[in-house]
């Protein structure tokens, strides 16, 4: 959130006397916490103030004047809005740290020998913790390079392609071929591959492999086509813009699930990616932990979403930027502790790669 935006958040707080910010911090955690309206006697019952239900309805009737929460056609308690939220969130909520025994259980998931596995695996823990979609952008890549290639004769016409990436990751692809090839002709196609094209950019690789096949044998080049074929597969999974995990867990959210048409256009604006990574992006310019509430994220598929990001590093440089998309009914004293440790966590990871 920007200065000038905080600065009105704190000035709409400063309009709240203390009682007001306790019966809305209380109603905002009831709600999140049950996801039933909010009702006075519950407020009185929680909020540890000795008031009336009847002052504590003036109070809920003001905070409705004032947008920051609202009364369902159905019931007679309230529910925050999503300025109610945000509210909450810049000048009420109360993070709750993560215990030192968790975050060393936390590093202990995310290893880093390879880069590429860590992303998933700091995705993966963002949505095992929330139980929400954990999403990681991916660093900017620069043109992906090969190290080398070899080939693996599995039987008559099936063909092991193994690609060793700079990084030291190995992806692997079974050939199917037209013809029978020995060992001794995939060791021949393995080494000529490896000794011209090592440390080139696949792009590159292409263009100067059509001028140069015809200096193997022509029955060799059906099994270079097919090996580049499955190498861009390869680096096309490699250069995908963002990991994301736990994107099944929104189905199971009754407030996500209960319009399938709003379900529809979030998955739309996972599938379409490029949306998504805009508004990611726009977490990358400053450190710490940042919230988009509902409609702030400026995407309709997101209206009834939250999404809380972080930007994490490289060598002490913003690379990328991961985040927890959930509904706006989400314990974010919680979340936001869960994504700051895992930017970090990651952040240390890939530095010490």
């Amino acid at each position: 959130m920007n200065h000038a935006v905080l600065f009105w958040m704190l000035e709409f707080a400063a309009m709240l006397n203390d009682r007001a910010q306790v019966l809305l911090k209380t109603l905002v955690e009831r709600y999140i916490s049950d996801g039933q309206p909010v009702g006075s006697r519950a407020l009185q019952q929680f909020s540890g103030l000795e008031v009336s239900p009847a002052t504590i309805r003036n109070v809920m009737a003001d905070l409705e004047t004032m947008g920051l929460v609202a009364s369902p056609h159905t019931s007679a308690g309230r529910v925050p809005t999503a300025l109610g939220y945000r509210l909450f969130i810049d000048t009420l909520m109360v993070v709750q740290p993560l215990s030192e025994a968790r975050v060393q259980h936390l590093e202990s998931q995310l290893q880093p020998n390879n880069p590429t596995r860590l992303l998933t695996q700091a995705s993966n823990l963002l949505s095992d913790l929330t139980r929400f979609a954990g999403v990681v952008a991916t660093p900017k890549r620069a043109a992906i390079t090969v190290r080398q290639i070899e080939f693996l004769r599995l039987s008559e016409k099936r063909v092991l392609l193994i690609i060793v990436m700079p990084d030291g990751e190995v992806e692997n692809r079974v050939l199917v071929t037209h013809k029978d090839y020995s060992q001794a002709q995939l060791t021949e196609a393995g080494n000529f591959l490896s000794q011209h094209y090592a440390n080139l950019a696949f792009g590159d690789i292409h263009r100067r492999m059509r001028n140069e096949l015809r200096q193997l044998q022509h029955d060799m080049t059906a099994l270079m086509s097919a090996a580049m074929a499955a190498s861009d597969e390869a680096i096309a999974r490699k250069s995908e813009d963002y990991v994301i995990s736990g994107e099944r867990n929104l189905l199971h959210i009754n407030d996500l699930s209960a319009n399938m048409n709003q379900l529809r256009n979030l998955f739309n604006v996972f599938e379409q990616k490029t949306e998504l990574l805009q508004l990611l992006d726009a977490g990358r310019h400053a450190p710490g932990v940042h919230i988009f509430v509902g409609h702030e994220s400026g995407l309709a598929g997101l209206d009834e979403c939250s999404v809380v990001s972080a930007p994490y590093t490289a060598d002490g440089n913003i690379v990328g930027t991961l985040a927890v998309v959930g509904p706006k009914r989400m314990s974010y004293e919680s979340v936001v502790p869960i994504v700051d440790i895992t930017a970090k966590l990651l952040s240390n990871a890939l530095s010490q790669h």
